[in-house]
């Protein structure tokens, strides 16, 4: 089930982030960027504002599965764009449809809200992301990176009307 995040999923969203994240920046990026508490409470907090957020300018769904959330998909609309900021399936739920399922529901979101272009950042290294968003007809942008993006491609989505 894919259903909008609230308050309560904090928790279960922040370990799940942190699950993720260390999966796929393991062995490339210091353990201090992505695990321990420090790294879990500003994750917390950012997550924490993405809920809070007006629909207006964004959204944060779950997927949940017999209680437990086992993915999370957040994008932001501002200044005329709209990102796709995270992305994350607990790795225990990979390769189960979760992901493809959080996309779609934001592509329909997108649709509903009239937007036609999408943009998202993914770190350089995950090429498991890169293939998931290529298939589902992102493109790399093709103007050189920015020196601030550092390890990170940038990635864009035209959202049909379908």
């Amino acid at each position: 089930m894919i259903r909008t995040a609230r308050p309560a999923d904090l928790d279960a969203i922040t370990a799940l982030h942190t699950r993720a994240r260390a999966t796929y920046y393991r062995g490339r990026v210091p353990e201090e960027t992505y695990a321990g508490e420090p790294h879990r409470a500003l994750a917390r907090e950012a997550w924490s504002r993405a809920v809070a957020r007006p629909a207006a300018e964004g959204g944060v769904l779950c997927a949940e599965q017999d209680g437990e959330v086992t993915g999370v998909a957040a994008f932001l609309t501002a200044d005329g764009e709209t990102t796709l900021t995270q992305l994350h399936v607990d790795p225990a739920h990979w390769r189960r449809g979760t992901g493809a399922a959080l996309h779609a529901a934001c592509l329909d979101a997108w649709r509903r809200a009239g937007i036609e272009r999408v943009r998202l950042e993914v770190y350089a290294h995950n090429l498991r992301a890169q293939a998931f968003y290529a298939t589902r007809g992102w493109l790399p942008d093709p103007a050189p990176a920015p020196a601030h993006s550092g390890s990170h491609l940038t990635l864009w989505l035209t959202v049909s009307g379908e």
